[in-house]
């Protein structure tokens, strides 16, 4: 075995795991998968079972209400929406401007809709959480409403 420019040739360069034939099994397992886009095992009770017919579906919120119910002061489409801005919003941007939040959003590959809606932050403002991002974009929280709400 020689080294060529802080490279090991040979054997090395494989992974170090498993043995080669391992490896070449291991790769021409996945390979239906990837060039046909379905599942490719033989052997039937290995598959994920469908949902049977009659049995509702499987949802993130079966009921259709949220669990522990909407804090006092807040609809359920506010608790929804800054649910989702904080999906994409881990506590490293905190405290931080628009600018620095857009970003955060953008490195996790939030969706458009999510950096268009940290986009219309108000400029020059710093958020210390995730609840005063959701009061300056207009959602009521549970200490009152947004900044953008308007009394009806």
């Amino acid at each position: 075995m020689t080294e060529s420019a802080g490279q090991f040739a040979g054997a090395s360069e494989r992974s170090t795991k498993h043995n080669p034939r391992l490896d070449e099994e291991l790769e021409h397992e996945i390979q239906g998968m990837l060039k046909g886009e379905k599942a490719t095992r033989a052997q039937e009770w290995r598959e994920v079972e469908p949902v049977a017919e009659g049995d509702p579906d499987i949802t993130a919120d079966p009921s259709g209400t949220l669990v522990g119910g909407t804090p006092v002061g807040m609809t359920e489409d506010a608790v929804v929406a800054r649910a989702e801005l904080a999906r994409w919003l881990t506590r490293q941007p905190f405290p931080g401007n628009r600018e620095d939040l857009v970003e955060a959003a953008m490195d996790h590959r939030a969706p458009d809709a999510v950096v268009a809606e940290l986009q219309r932050l108000p400029e020059g403002q710093t958020f210390e959480r995730i609840g005063d991002v959701a009061r300056a974009l207009g959602y009521p929280t549970e200490t009152g409403p947004g900044a953008g709400a308007s009394d009806v």
